[in-house]
Formats: C-alpha cells, structure tokens, sequence
C-alpha cells in the first residue's frame, strides 16, 4: 500500500480522513494536519521553492510512507514503533485533548520517521547536501501546526489556557518545541547516514525507545497542567466527525490559498 508519489500519498491521506469522519475515529486529526504539510510540499516543488524539486518528492514520498505504513500495521494489529503505537493507541481515548493528537503525530514522525527518511533519500550521496531541504520541510510542519492550533479555537476555546504554564519545566507538553525536534531530528539523520547493518538497526531502534517515552510523556500529563487539559476538555468538542470535518475545511481552504500565491 506504499505510495510512490505525492499525489498517491495525498490520495491515502483522504482515505484515512474519510474514514476518520465516517466512523468517528480521531485518527483523521493527524491526517488532516498531514494532508496540509503535503501539499504545501506539493505547492513548494512546483514553485521552484526547494533546492531540488524530484529530491525533495522523493523524500517528502519515503517520509509518508513511514506515517502511512505505521497506521495501516496498526490498524491491522501488526507490530508498529513505540512511538507510533503510542500515538495512535491514544486516538481511542477520549480524555486527550486535540492538541495532545497532533503533538503525538507530529513528534513520532519528526523526531524519529524524518531522519530515517532523509537518510533512505540520500543513499549513495553526500548526505550534508540536503540539509536545507530537510529543515524547509521542518519548517512547513511546525508553521502549519501552529497555524492550525490558532485556527482551532471554536473547537477548543479555552486552548489558549495553555500559555499559562509557558514557564514551567515539569511539563512536556509545554515543552515541546518543533524547533527542537527539528533538531534533534538531523542530528539523528546525521549519526545514522554514517551507521551500515546491525548497528543502523540499533540506532533506529534506541532512537525509537527514546521517543517513545516522550510520546507517553506528552499523552499523560501530570499536576497543575493535568487540570489545566482537564478544563480545555471540557470545553472541547467531542464529536471527532465533527472537528474532522471543521479540520478538512481547514485544509481545503489552506491549499486554495497556497495555490493562488
């Protein structure tokens, strides 16, 4: 079911949304979010925005297969990366709020599916050659996250209740940074181009425990912060069909936009 171009991963991307509304699922949030960041990609090539345009396709292709994969091995119960399974286990439970599914989407596939990705991209290359790419494509996820979270409020009014724990340290959840993933990431990518074989595996695989505990950390929050997403929640939508459908909106809106510029 891989795809193997842009179009194909934006076709699977609609099929996981759709089904996502049909059913009532909250998978489709982080589909929703991922729709936008591929086709604002798509946009990006066809603009000339990116230093090479079928590289960057390439990578943009093999890093939604690592998303695409991991939710159709989940989905049929097949063994997935910790980070992954966390991130979707935590689509069934209905006491995170929206913000916590895309963090959970997003670090999984930055912080451990994009260096990967990059690295299987630049096979038989020099692999420095495409680092301003691979931060271009940072910088589309983080800016579209961030602007969808802004656009979300009618779903979660009392969102910005988060800005009042922007200066504690106890709490992932604020302190995740996209930035900071977005770094970490290549420093990854760096270290695994340089690994071959059992030691490669290894890498991925310490990478994968790595996130995996950051993943659960931001799915269970603790202290003041645990009433703070309490009282967000409880202000939140809770039909899932429903902000789907106000997400897919969203992403319609996004792409006309983008193409008209």
């Amino acid at each position: 079911m891989s795809a193997n171009t842009i179009d194909e991963v934006l076709g699977q991307l609609t099929e996981i949304i759709s089904d996502g509304e049909r059913a009532g699922n909250r998978t489709g949030y982080f589909a929703s979010l991922y729709y936008k960041v591929t086709a604002g990609v798509k946009v990006g090539i066809a603009k000339g925005e990116f230093e090479n345009g079928p590289r960057m396709e390439r990578l943009d292709v093999i890093f939604a297969n690592r998303y695409l994969d991991a939710y159709h091995q989940w989905k049929n119960k097949q063994t997935v990366s910790g980070c992954w399974k966390v991130a979707l286990d935590s689509t069934r439970k209905s006491s995170l709020i929206l913000l916590q599914h895309l963090l959970l989407g997003v670090n999984a596939h930055i912080n451990l599916d994009l260096g990967i990705a990059a690295v299987e991209t630049m096979e038989g290359q020099p692999f420095g050659e495409i680092q301003k790419d691979f931060d271009l494509i940072n910088s589309i996820i983080g800016s579209l996250t961030y602007e969808l979270i802004h656009e979300i409020s009618q779903i979660s009014p009392l969102l910005s209740l988060i800005g009042l724990h922007a200066n504690r340290t106890d709490s992932i959840l604020i302190q995740f940074s996209i930035g900071n993933a977005r770094d970490g990431a290549w420093v990854f990518a760096e270290e695994l181009s340089k690994l071959q074989g059992p030691e490669k595996t290894t890498s991925i695989s310490a990478r994968d425990n790595d996130i995996t505990k950051l993943a659960s950390a931001l799915a269970v929050t603790k202290g003041f912060i645990r009433f703070t997403i309490w009282l967000i929640h409880l202000f939140e939508w809770k039909n899932p069909a429903k902000i789907i459908r106000v997400l897919h909106n969203y992403k319609k809106a996004f792409i006309k936009a983008a193409e008209l510029k």
